[in-house]
């Protein structure tokens, strides 16, 4: 492919990206894949170079914008000019620019995202904004109940210790880590970070009955499951079938044990009715906005409405009063969201009766290096 024709791919894909948002479709990387997968003639350079680029024009807008055309217009007006001699050059590239017509405008976020970062991070939030946009590093944690993390760093000498973390590890940029044996055979699984910590921060016991309430394909659920080491009860709940359908092979690989249970949207708790009043910990990793996760997902920034986070933040709600009920006198209680929004996390502290006073942190990629995290931990009284 030509460079002008990277360039219309880009259009393309950024067309079918901007309407994903906006309608709620696929991921922007889904939508990269399928575009590729029916255009053999792109080789592995030229998907690379145009998914780079479609990425760096959607991590420098703010605001969703009208048409790929006008991202990409917009993109190289204010990062990078050279883009724009491509259109109308030979090679199967974008009609020429025409006077007036429409370009995106760069920024960090939609303004109302940005009032909310700003009422978190006050003249700190450009700087927190922008690090939410930098590319994400590749994290690993070692599953203890079949490795050490001193031997799978003397393995691999290029990879490096995560210190905040007591699993974790950073690799390189690139790394395929679903060829290596060690992900293969179970000693290693992707987990950002600032999962890992998030995970932690539950301090689960053997021998204890343990809830992850939210616990999706199983990231989360398997790190508790090793600091379990096989003994106690381990429950995994979820809404989303598909999620939960990932989690056997997954606990399989990696050698433990875990329950799994399908809940039905708005009849949660009838589900759980047997646990109330039973366990020992219960982790609620929440819906939420991800916006501590742009950096993965930076077209969510155009995915989030007013309306949809006011869903969001009364599901979390409901979820807290749900997770407290199944805890025993004691029990311990720790409520998490990959967002950096104050709706999503101080504010859904304010009134949890039955519950001991909170305490909480906030993670962030750039005071933390990883994803943002918002984390909480309080007891049943």
């Amino acid at each position: 492919m030509t460079p002008a024709a990277r360039l219309q791919a880009a259009i393309e894909i950024l067309d079918q990206v901007i309407a994903a948002a906006r309608d709620g479709g696929a991921a922007a990387d889904t939508i990269i894949q399928r575009y590729f997968s029916t255009r053999r003639y792109a080789g592995s350079k030229d998907r690379r170079a145009v998914r780079d680029l479609v990425f760096a024009v959607v991590r420098s807008l703010g605001e969703r914008p009208v048409s790929g055309r006008a991202a990409v217009i917009g993109h190289a007006r204010s990062a990078d000019p050279a883009l724009l001699a491509l259109f109308g050059a030979a090679g199967h590239a974008p009609p020429p620019l025409v006077h007036g017509e429409p370009a995106a405008s760069p920024g960090l976020a939609p303004a109302w995202l940005e009032r909310m970062l700003i009422e978190r991070f006050g003249n700190d939030a450009e700087r927190q904004a922008r690090a939410l946009l930098e590319r994400a590093p590749l994290d690993v944690r070692v599953n203890g109940l079949k490795a050490r993390r001193d031997d799978v760093l003397a393995a691999h000498p290029d990879w490096t210790l995560l210190p905040a973390t007591r699993h974790g590890v950073r690799l390189p940029p690139g790394t395929n880590v679903e060829a290596l044996p060690d992900f293969a055979e179970g000693r290693i699984e992707v987990q950002d970070e600032g999962s890992q910590i998030a995970a932690a921060a539950l301090a689960v016991r053997p021998g204890e009955t343990v809830v992850d309430l939210c616990a999706g394909a199983g990231g989360k659920t398997l790190a508790l499951a090793a600091e379990m080491a096989g003994q106690g009860r381990l429950i995994a709940c979820d809404t989303d079938r598909a999620r939960l359908q990932q989690l056997p092979p997954r606990s399989e690989r990696a050698g433990v044990a875990v329950e799994s249970r399908l809940l039905n949207p708005g009849a949660e708790a009838q589900a759980l009715a047997d646990l109330v009043g039973a366990c020992d910990a219960v982790l609620i990793d929440a819906p939420c906005s991800g916006s501590g996760t742009w950096r993965r997902n930076p077209e969510s920034r155009w995915r989030l409405t007013p309306d949809r986070l006011a869903r969001l933040v009364a599901t979390q709600a409901m979820l807290i009063r749900l997770g407290a009920s199944l805890l025993k006198p004691g029990g311990r209680l720790v409520y998490i969201v990959c967002s950096l929004l104050p709706a999503e996390g101080e504010a859904q502290l304010a009134d949890t009766p039955g519950l001991a006073p909170w305490t909480a942190q906030v993670l962030t990629p750039a005071d933390d290096g990883c994803d943002g995290f918002f984390i909480a931990q309080s007891s049943r009284l």
